[in-house]
């Protein structure tokens, strides 16, 4: 049994790839969509799915485009370990959005391999019904009903495993490789509705207290030590104020900055 969705959809719980800070309008979700917002603090926090869904209502967007090559999954080092899964949960939900069956189907065994050194629990591992047979039957809105369904156990097992670090972790490669993948697109195919969406300096202040919290081991790992300072110029790019709208070189900006940052990301060392 094929069992990735499980951990594609509670870690994507933890993730909240994208997300608007208490002082920003929210944009017009469906109430489904926000009742299912994952909130910490002052934020409600979307998962990747609830915000690419946000986008799909303004037309359908080629996510296809926003693939990108395969990743290796042979990595020595824990914190890229967890950095790389992140972002390949943010891939499997664009190729959830794409209806790609094939594209899931690659994404899933690259997320287990990765999940698996990670120490990923079998209990979770096992938990579901296979992802593939969704994919396969394109049963695409049944696929997106049980991942929403299952988010809530999964992050209860997360919880329980109390792997802050790994959390972290997870949470910020999801977010770059999500913000990459969304402004990408937008950069693309621009209005300024769209543009707004970027928005998100709490969430840029959240992640980094977080990263600057984790355990002197793992903040004196070489790739996590280079984080910080991309993030801080990141975050700058999406502090732009209420009333501002990032024109489209703004948005290229941010869309080259998460890009140069994720290529770090999964360059072997």
């Amino acid at each position: 049994m094929t069992v990735w969705r499980c951990i594609l959809t509670g870690l994507l719980a933890l993730t909240g790839v994208h997300a608007w800070a208490a002082d920003q309008p929210v944009p017009k979700l469906a109430p489904a969509v926000l009742a299912q917002a994952v909130t910490d603090d002052s934020f409600s926090v979307p998962t990747p799915g609830e915000l690419l869904a946000a986008l799909n209502k303004v037309g359908k967007p080629n996510w296809q485009a926003q693939y990108r090559p395969p990743i290796p999954t042979a990595y020595t080092s824990r914190p890229q370990i967890a950095l790389n899964l992140g972002g390949l949960i943010a891939d499997g939900y664009l190729a959830v959005e794409a209806e790609d069956s094939q594209q899931v189907k690659n994404i899933g065994k690259d997320i287990i391999t990765l999940a698996k050194t990670l120490g990923i629990s079998e209990n979770v591992l096992k938990r579901g019904r296979s992802i593939e047979d969704f994919a396969e039957n394109n049963e695409w809105s049944t696929l997106k009903e049980e991942l929403d369904a299952t988010q809530n156990e999964v992050k209860l097992a997360m919880d329980e495993q109390q792997d802050e670090e790994l959390t972290t972790l997870v949470t910020l490669g999801g977010w770059i490789r999500g913000t990459q993948a969304v402004s990408g697109w937008i950069a693309s195919n621009y209005t300024e509705p769209e543009a707004k969406l970027l928005r998100q300096p709490g969430i840029l202040a959240l992640l980094r207290a977080k990263l600057a919290a984790l355990p002197v081991r793992t903040r004196e790992d070489d790739l996590v030590k280079g984080l910080d300072p991309r993030l801080q110029a990141i975050q700058e790019m999406v502090s732009f104020p209420v009333t501002a709208t990032p024109t489209q070189a703004d948005v290229k900006k941010l869309n080259d900055a998460a890009g140069e940052l994720v290529t770090n990301i999964t360059s072997k060392r």
